[in-house]
């Protein structure tokens, strides 16, 4: 029978299996999601069941470097707790997967974890024996590759924050400083031409709001909102930030000063856009006493 990508979808984040597995599963149980669930536990194929649904945004960034330092790969793998980020065994996994993600060439995180690490394993068959290890949800949720023909900078703050910059001109030591200030100061855009419109009118309603709101004369009220956005879009853009090794000028400036030119740039960090779950356990006593009460 077809069974639809969204079935497989389901069962993957039900059970924590891989994607082939899923799929043939739902196949013989003619796409029945807890008939297929259910055939994977007999089988083995479920350690994670039911940790798939927790979140996980804890973790690491992992980072590895090509020995002629002219490509880098960057995985996040996430976990429900710190201090399993911390542990030797999840850590030495993340590490791993950096290494796999260097060289594979997988376009999305699917195609990376069906790759199989030095121990003859797949990426995700050793996730799922984590899981039944260490006994929390265990997922690698991204990775992104970089290569230069130029300079390419790969900065770590820690476990939990990474950035690489690919430049033309310059050299080592200036790219190295630029993956540091993108892991420090985190821009959206890379300039502010690559701002969207959309946000560069919402901005300028706001601050005419505000301006207003101060009482100022029309013809002031234009000036000061022109240069408040100037403000607002220097601090998204890349190029407009002031370098944090040295605030008194700009990344623009900086890259002019050196004949340097950005390429490309990419930060993980930890957690990023991940909606945490908050435990209101005050409230689930009270609903289960007034439950209890028939009130």
């Amino acid at each position: 029978m077809s069974v639809t990508a969204e079935a497989v979808k389901q069962l993957r984040e039900r059970t924590g299996a891989g994607m082939m597995e899923c799929k043939k599963a739902l196949v013989e149980t003619n796409g029945d999601l807890d008939a297929a669930a259910e055939l994977m536990r007999k089988q083995g194929l479920a350690k994670a069941d039911k940790k798939a649904a927790r979140v996980a945004a804890e973790g690491v960034v992992a980072l590895e470097k090509s020995a002629d330092g002219k490509s880098a790969a960057m995985v996040e793998v996430n976990c429900e707790t710190d201090f399993v980020a911390r542990e030797a065994d999840f850590q030495g996994f993340s590490a791993d997967v950096a290494k796999v993600a260097l060289t594979a060439g997988a376009a999305d995180v699917d195609a990376l974890i069906a790759n199989k690490l030095a121990s003859g394993e797949t990426i995700d068959e050793r996730r799922r024996a984590l899981i039944a290890k260490i006994g929390e949800n265990i997922t690698v949720r991204r990775h992104a590759t970089m290569s230069s023909t130029g300079f390419l900078g790969a900065y770590r703050h820690g476990t939990r924050i990474c950035a690489l910059v690919a430049i033309e001109g310059g050299d080592a030591a200036l790219a190295h400083d630029l993956a540091m200030h993108v892991a420090a100061s985190n821009p959206e855009f890379l300039s502010a031409a690559d701002v969207p419109a959309d946000l560069v009118a919402k901005e300028r309603e706001i601050e005419t709001e505000k301006a207003l709101a101060e009482g100022k004369p029309a013809d002031i009220v234009a000036k000061m909102v022109e240069g408040r956005i100037r403000k607002t879009l220097n601090e998204k853009a890349l190029l407009g930030q002031p370098f944090v090794k040295d605030p008194d000028q700009t990344i623009e400036k900086l890259l002019k000063a050196a004949k340097a030119e950005i390429k490309a740039y990419k930060r993980f960090e930890v957690g990023a856009g991940i909606e945490k779950k908050q435990d209101d356990f005050v409230g689930e006593v009270m609903a289960q006493v007034k439950a209890s009460s028939g009130k």
